[in-house]
């Protein structure tokens, strides 16, 4: 396949089928249905305790559904060593042994694996190019860096080759060198033709990397769908207003952008960020609303109009399911812009 380009989606490589989960005696996911294609990354999206981990163990064979089916490469990975041969699983925590060095490391999990001892050694050096982690190969994990510590813990779900890779928060605490150095690697594999679930909280990391989204929200998944297909229609729409506050705003403040058709929430904050979707400030410009807004007492200090983009799906998509409060929601990294 020349350079750059991808294979055409398939016949999916992971589906999950109206899939159940209780645990502890509480319903975890619910009528569940998932398709995970080669050569394309899906992201899930949704608030802490939605059941998005829960839903990427059931793809990994870590869990059973309670009913319904889950199958990778046509098994059962619950129950066949052979669909779990195919997985590579990354999980948020850093599972790897501090005092031993990369190398050290990836032999330990190579021998898990099953690898025989006459491939280990070349499986080995193909991780650590691909995962550009091969001038630290001697080093000890426990004195590197965050950043290089996940990409030794991808390096180590890449020794078997796995056709199917689940990645839960692949690049969360990492600085931007890092994160671009995972998000350039995730999408190496995907024109390579892996299939790629990715748990995020961070819009810019699924939007520069996914190829189609989920939103899971009370155990369900409530919309899925193409990233470039839903973000063009909400963007066929008006822009979005955000006001930042200098101060929390007092009853008559609140009571004024309510009437502009504010609600609090937005990046700073819920209490000095108030966001509204639609058209507001009867046609004003974002100049003349903020001068509106600062003359009927609005400690407002700046407007911000912008193009909807993911986090706009991700409130649209959940909000109607439960009021998602705006402290859950994921915060935009803008670090990866």
């Amino acid at each position: 396949m020349p350079p750059g380009q991808r294979p055409e989606p398939s016949a999916p490589l992971a589906q999950v089928a109206g899939a159940t989960l209780s645990l502890g005696g509480r319903r975890i996911l619910e009528g569940v249905d998932l398709a995970l294609a080669p050569g394309e990354i899906l992201a899930l999206l949704g608030p802490n305790g939605a059941g998005k981990s829960s839903l990427m163990r059931l793809v990994a064979g870590r869990l059973a559904p309670d009913s319904g089916t889950v199958r990778v490469a046509g098994a059962d990975p619950f129950r066949r060593g052979a669909a779990r041969r195919a997985i590579g699983w990354v999980p948020q925590e850093i599972a790897l042994y501090p005092r031993l060095t990369v190398a050290e490391n990836l032999g330990v999990f190579a021998a898990l694996a099953g690898l025989r001892r006459s491939a280990r050694a070349a499986a080995l050096a193909r991780a650590l190019d691909r995962t550009g982690i091969a001038a630290v190969a001697r080093t000890p994990v426990g004195q590197l860096s965050g950043g290089y510590q996940r990409r030794v813990n991808i390096a180590a779900s890449l020794l078997g080759e796995p056709r199917l890779l689940l990645l839960d928060e692949p690049s969360a605490g990492v600085d931007l060198a890092a994160r671009t150095a995972i998000h350039a690697l995730l999408a190496r594999l995907r024109d390579e033709g892996a299939a790629i679930l990715i748990a995020t909280h961070d819009f810019a990391e699924a939007e520069r990397l996914a190829d189609r989204v989920a939103f899971v929200g009370h155990g369900r998944i409530v919309r899925e769908g193409p990233l470039g297909g839903l973000l063009a229609r909400i963007r066929s729409g008006p822009p979005e207003h955000e006001v930042v506050l200098t101060e929390a705003p007092d009853r008559a403040a609140e009571a004024a952008l309510r009437r502009f058709g504010f609600a609090p929430g937005g990046e700073a904050g819920p209490a000095l960020a108030w966001r509204a979707a639609g058209r507001v400030g009867h046609g004003l410009d974002g100049a003349a609303l903020l001068g509106t807004l600062r003359a009927q007492g609005v400690p407002a200090g700046e407007v911000r109009v912008r193009t909807p983009g993911l986090e706009a799906l991700y409130r649209q998509a959940l909000e109607p399911a439960g009021p998602v409060q705006a402290a859950s929601l994921p915060r935009v990294a803008r670090a990866a812009r």
